[in-house]
C-alpha cells in the first residue's frame, strides 16, 4: 500500500480496513490458531455491536478510537508469509527466461507433447512476425540460411 492516500475511502471502506488489519495483527501476536480464532472471533463481535451506530459523529469517533487502539497494540515484527512483499524470500526464486525450455531433452520434452507443440507455433508465429516487422538483421541469420554467420560475427567483436 502506498503512502500517498490517491483517494478518499468511504467510513465503511476505513472500517473493513481496520477490521482486516486488526485480524492480521492478532494473527501476528497469537501463534497457536485456535487462540488466534478464539481473538477474531472476539474482535469480530466488538465489530458487530457497533454495526449498527447511525449516528456519523459517533461511527467517525469509534473509528478514530478503534485506528488508535489499534496503532497503540500493533505488533513490533509483524508476521509476513515468506513469499508476500516483505517476506524473507520474497523475490528469491527468479523468473526463467524462455530460452530455457530449449534446452529440455526430447525425452522431457515428450512428457507434454501439447504444451511444446504449442509453445512452437507460437515461437513460429512469432520469428514470423519479427521479420515481417523488422526484416532479415545479423541477429537471425538462420532465417537466411547462414547460421554459422552469427558467431563469425562475434568473434570478430
Amino acid at each position: 500500500m502506498s503512502f500517498l492516500q490517491t483517494s478518499l475511502l468511504t467510513h465503511r471502506q476505513r472500517v473493513l480496513r481496520l477490521y482486516k488489519a486488526a485480524v492480521k495483527n492478532e494473527r501476528s501476536w497469537y501463534s497457536d490458531r485456535d487462540e488466534w480464532r478464539f481473538r477474531a472471533v472476539v474482535m469480530r463481535d466488538r465489530f458487530e455491536k457497533n454495526r449498527n451506530v447511525h449516528d456519523l459523529v459517533k461511527a467517525q469517533a469509534l473509528l478514530a478510537q478503534g485506528e488508535l487502539e489499534l496503532e497503540k497494540n500493533r505488533h513490533p515484527n509483524p508476521l509476513q508469509y515468506p513469499n508476500c512483499p516483505g517476506g524473507v524470500a520474497y523475490g528469491r526464486e527468479p523468473i526463467s527466461p524462455d530460452w530455457v525450455m530449449d534446452t529440455w531433452h526430447p525425452m522431457e520434452k515428450a512428457q507434454f507433447p501439447d504444451y511444446f507443440a504449442k509453445r512452437a507455433a507460437l515461437k513460429k508465429d512469432h520469428i514470423e512476425w519479427y521479420v515481417k516487422k523488422y526484416g532479415l538483421t545479423k541477429y537471425n541469420p538462420e532465417e537466411e540460411g547462414h547460421p554459422h554467420e552469427i558467431h563469425d560475427i562475434d568473434a570478430h567483436h
